[in-house]
C-alpha cells in the first residue's frame, strides 16, 4: 500500500485533477468545459514562462463535436482573464467559429495537431515525436482576406488545433485554443513547448467527450419560419442558431423532403443579413449547361437565347443569403466557378469581357447525397467539398422526429384550411395521431404535406361542400395514405423501426410524467411474434419449430418458454397502462383448459 501511495504521489497533479473532474462530469458539455479550463491553464503557464509573457494573452478554447454527418455540439470557454466577447446585438461582428475552412481537413487527413500563425498565414503540423512540419504552401484561405479578417477581428493571432478522438481512434471533432500575441508573428510561439501536456490531457479526456450524453437542450420557441420544433430537433436548432450568426458556409445534409430549404430560410432570418435578399437555386431544376448562367448571370448575346443582360443568383442575393440546394448536381465546370467565389469572393457573368464582380453573399448549401463518396468517385471536387463543409448540420429524417409528426400535420392542416376559410378552424381528431405515427414517411415533410392535403380534400367531400370547421380523422388520413403510389406491404426492418420509434416516444411521455419505460420491456416483441405464430398455426409446437426453436419442443420446455414470453407482453401492457393483454390465456397449460 505504501508503494502504491508513492506511485500516486508522482502523478502530475493536473492530470489527477482532470481525471477527478472527468469522473464527476455527467454530460459532454460538462466534460468539455472542464477540459478547456485545464488546457487554458497549461497554455497560460507556458505563456507566462515565455519571452512573450507581457506581450500576449490567452483568449479562448473550443471543443467541436462534429462526427462525419455534421456538428453535434460546440462548447466555447473564454479564458478567465478575458472579457466575454460582445453580443451580436451590440453591433459587433459575430465571431467566426473555426480557425480556417481547411483546419478540419488537415486534422482529419494528418490525424495530428496543427498550429496557425494567423498574421503571416503559416500552418505547422505537429506529428507525435517529430519536429513541427511547415507546410510548403499555406492554404488558400490565408492568401485571401476573408478568414484572416475574421480571426484578426476576434484578436486571434495564434491558434492550436487538436483532433478529438473516439475510443476507437476515429476523429470525432477537434479542440482549438486561441491566443493574441502580435509580437510572436513569424516567431516560434508557445505551442511546441506546451503541446505534449496539452495533447496528453486531450487524449485522456477524448474518450469521455466522444461517449458522454449531450446536455438536454430546452426546446426553443417556434416562429413563422420554423413553426414546429420538437425535443428531437431542439439541439440541432440551437446549434443552427449559433451557426446562423457566422459568415461561414452552412452545409445542410439530409434526406429529400426533411425541410432543408425551410431551415435555410430560418437561418437567414436569424442572421445579420435578415433584412437583405434571400435567394434559392435548386440545381435539380437547372440543366447542367445553364448552371453557370444561373449562378453568375449573363450578358446579352453571350449564348443563344440571351436576349438581354440578366443577373444571376449571386447578384440577386447581394448582401444577403444564397441557398444552393442539391449541390451534388453541380457540374465540375460550375464547381470550379463556385469554388472561386467562395475563396476569392469574385465572379464574372457569362459574356462579360473583362473585370470581376464582388460577391458579398452568405452561402447555405443543401444536399441529400453523400458528398464524401462523390469526392471519392470523382464527381465532386475535394477542395470544394472541404470549402463548403465548414459548418455541417445533419437534418434527421421525419421518422426520427416522431414527436414532431402530429404537430407538423396540424400546422399543415391549419395553413391549408385558413387559405380557404380565413376565419375557420381545422383540427386533428384524437384518432388521427396513431395513423400518423404508424406510417414510415419515406418522403418526410413533403410527403406528409401531400397526405394532409389529400386527407383534407376527402374531409371536405365528406362534408359535401365548404365548411367553416373541419376535423381531420384517422379514417381520412388512412384513405389518403391508401392512394399513395406504390403503396404496399412495408419491409420488416421498416416496421421494426416504427415499433422502436413508438417505444421511444412512449418512453419520453413516461419521463415527462416522472416515471420510466424500462428498455427490458422491449423484449416483449418476442412474445408478440411467438403468440402471433401460435394463433396462426393453431399449434404451440409448430410455432416454435417455425421460429427455429425445435430444441425447445424436443426438451418439452416450450410451454414454459411460451409463458415467459407472454408474461413479458403483459408486463409491457401494464407499464403502458393498457387494460388487458392481447394474448390472455394463450399460455395456460393445456391440461387446465
Amino acid at each position: 500500500m505504501r508503494a502504491l501511495a508513492g506511485d500516486e504521489a508522482t502523478v502530475d497533479p493536473r492530470i489527477a485533477s482532470l481525471v477527478t473532474d472527468l469522473a464527476a462530469a455527467a454530460t459532454f458539455e460538462d466534460t468539455a468545459e472542464r477540459l478547456l479550463r485545464a488546457l487554458l491553464q497549461l497554455a497560460a503557464e507556458a505563456l507566462a514562462g515565455s519571452p512573450f509573457a507581457r506581450r500576449g494573452r490567452l483568449l479562448r478554447g473550443m471543443v467541436h463535436l462534429r462526427p462525419a454527418d455534421g456538428y453535434r455540439r460546440l462548447v466555447v470557454l473564454d479564458h478567465p482573464d478575458e472579457p466575454s466577447p460582445r453580443a451580436p446585438s451590440s453591433g459587433a461582428e459575430p465571431p467566426s467559429l473555426l480557425p480556417s475552412a481547411n483546419a478540419w481537413r488537415w486534422v482529419v487527413e494528418h490525424r495530428c495537431g496543427l498550429s496557425i500563425d494567423v498574421h503571416i498565414g503559416v500552418i505547422q503540423l505537429h506529428l507525435a515525436g517529430a519536429a513541427p512540419i511547415l507546410q510548403d504552401s499555406p492554404p488558400s484561405e490565408f492568401d485571401k482576406s476573408d478568414t484572416r479578417r475574421r480571426l484578426i477581428g476576434r484578436e486571434a493571432s495564434h491558434v492550436l488545433v487538436l483532433p478529438l478522438r473516439s475510443p476507437g481512434g476515429a476523429i470525432e471533432g477537434m479542440i482549438s485554443l486561441e491566443a493574441n500575441c502580435r509580437a510572436a508573428s513569424g516567431l516560434p510561439f508557445i505551442w511546441p513547448e506546451c503541446l505534449p501536456s496539452i495533447q496528453l490531457l486531450s487524449d485522456i479526456a477524448s474518450p469521455y467527450l466522444a461517449t458522454l450524453p449531450l446536455r438536454r437542450v430546452v426546446t426553443p420557441p417556434a416562429d413563422e419560419f420554423l413553426p414546429v420544433i420538437g425535443t428531437s430537433m431542439a439541439g440541432i436548432i440551437e446549434m443552427l442558431r449559433v451557426f446562423a450568426q457566422q459568415e461561414e458556409t452552412i452545409l445542410l445534409s439530409g434526406p429529400t423532403g426533411v425541410g432543408k430549404s425551410r431551415l435555410a430560410r430560418w437561418s437567414h432570418e436569424q442572421s445579420e443579413q435578415r433584412s437583405r435578399p434571400f435567394e434559392t437555386l435548386d440545381l435539380a431544376t437547372v440543366p447542367e449547361d445553364l448552371q453557370m448562367a444561373e449562378l453568375f448571370g449573363w450578358k446579352k448575346g453571350s449564348f443563344t437565347g440571351a436576349v438581354k443582360d440578366t443577373a444571376g443568383c449571386i447578384a440577386r442575393a447581394e448582401g444577403g443569403t444564397l441557398f444552393i440546394d442539391e449541390i451534388d448536381k453541380l457540374s465540375l465546370k460550375a464547381q470550379a466557378g463556385l469554388l472561386r467565389v467562395l475563396e476569392e469572393r469574385k465572379y464574372r457573368p457569362l459574356g462579360e469581357g473583362a473585370g470581376d464582380r464582388s460577391a458579398q453573399v452568405r452561402f447555405i448549401i443543401g444536399t441529400n447525397a453523400d458528398l464524401h463518396a462523390a469526392v471519392r468517385a470523382g464527381r465532386f471536387r475535394e477542395d470544394l467539398y472541404y470549402r463548403i463543409n465548414v459548418l455541417p448540420v445533419q437534418v434527421p429524417a421525419l421518422t426520427d422526429r416522431a414527436d414532431e409528426i402530429p404537430r407538423w400535420a396540424a400546422y399543415m392542416l391549419d395553413r391549408r384550411h385558413r387559405a380557404r376559410s380565413p376565419e375557420g378552424e381545422a383540427r386533428l381528431a384524437p384518432d388521427a395521431e396513431p395513423v400518423l405515427l404508424g406510417h414510415g414517411w419515406p418522403g418526410n415533410l413533403r410527403q406528409l404535406d401531400n397526405i394532409v392535403r389529400r386527407a383534407y380534400a376527402l374531409a371536405l367531400m365528406e362534408a359535401k361542400g365548404p365548411a367553416r370547421e373541419v376535423e381531420l380523422g384517422g379514417r381520412h388520413l388512412a384513405r389518403a395514405l391508401a392512394y399513395e403510389a406504390g403503396a404496399g406491404p412495408r419491409s420488416l426492418v421498416e416496421l421494426f423501426q416504427l415499433t422502436a420509434a413508438e417505444f421511444v416516444r412512449r418512453a419520453e411521455q413516461k419521463r415527462a410524467q416522472g416515471t420510466a419505460l424500462d428498455l427490458d420491456l422491449a423484449e416483449a416483441l418476442r412474445g408478440f411474434v411467438l403468440a402471433a405464430a401460435v394463433e396462426k398455426l393453431g399449434s404451440r409446437e409448430d410455432a416454435f419449430r417455425l421460429l427455429g426453436k425445435e430444441s425447445v419442443v424436443q426438451n418439452r420446455n416450450h410451454q414454459k418458454a411460451l409463458k415467459r414470453e407472454v408474461d413479458k407482453v403483459e408486463a409491457l401492457c401494464k407499464a403502458l397502462g393498457e387494460a388487458g393483454a392481447p394474448f390472455k390465456g394463450l399460455a395456460e397449460d393445456e391440461r387446465d383448459r
